[in-house]
């Protein structure tokens, strides 16, 4: 989800600068590039993968229980 979040921040950013919109300094094509890399990152680290390696059960191919 945060990759898809990281590729929406992109575009928008890639449109602020492309049609050269006039923003205010909290909007500028920098910062939602930077916002864009800062979901990128926490995406590749494994934040928001919705399960955690540690709860996952693994059954023995043996096991029938």
């Amino acid at each position: 989800m945060l990759g898809i979040a990281a590729a929406v921040l992109f575009f928008i950013s890639f449109l602020i600068n492309a049609a050269d919109i006039g923003t205010n300094d909290v909007f500028s094509s920098t910062n939602v590039m930077l916002l864009g890399l800062t979901a990128l990152a926490l995406h590749l680290a494994g934040v928001g993968a919705g399960r955690s390696a540690h709860t996952t059960i693994r059954r023995r191919p043996w096991s029938h229980s």
